[in-house]
């Protein structure tokens, strides 16, 4: 089965991500794209303590999850990609082509962002980022939980998301 989901959310493993979306796509595994969570243990430890038994999660870097990808996307369960910020998956998205889509979840507040959804705030250069991305063909919507509707680049950037 493939990674059904690619999604930035800056909290990463929270029950948003494993009930809401992880029981409704029936998730085995979860890889969490993050070059400091990858080599920090005990970060390691407390995001495993979010994941149900039977789900499996994976810290990569950016460069191990673009080289093992393939295997990522070959598993026998369905899967999701985690990063917490726009730059990874930016980063992550120019060296994996098959990176055809783009969940924004939770990007909360921090400096200089302007809140777009009430979940989303972007900073001008994250809006550039995801422009750039679409513009190589990526679909990017924001979508907390699956039973909302997804909202479209174009109209989360035009603040007609919410």
């Amino acid at each position: 089965m493939p990674i059904e989901l690619f999604r930035i959310d800056d909290r990463l493993i929270h029950g948003q991500v494993v009930v809401g979306w992880g029981q409704p796509l029936d998730v085995g595994f979860i890889v969490l794209v993050d070059d400091e969570v990858a080599t920090s243990e005990w970060e390691q430890e407390l995001y495993r303590l979010g994941v149900p038994p039977g789900m499996a999660v994976h810290f990569e870097t950016v460069a191990e999850a673009a080289d093992r990808f393939a295997r990522y996307n070959g598993e026998r369960q369905v899967g999701i990609l985690l990063t917490k910020d726009i730059e990874t998956m930016r980063r992550l998205a120019t060296r994996v082509p098959q990176l055809r889509s783009i969940n924004l979840g939770g990007l909360h507040y921090s400096a200089g962002r302007v809140q777009k959804l009430r979940y989303v705030f972007l900073s001008p250069g994250e809006e550039q980022v995801l422009r750039d991305l679409a513009s190589c063909g990526v679909e990017v919507t924001a979508q907390d939980v699956p039973a909302t509707r997804p909202v479209s680049l174009d109209a989360l950037l035009e603040g007609r998301g919410a």
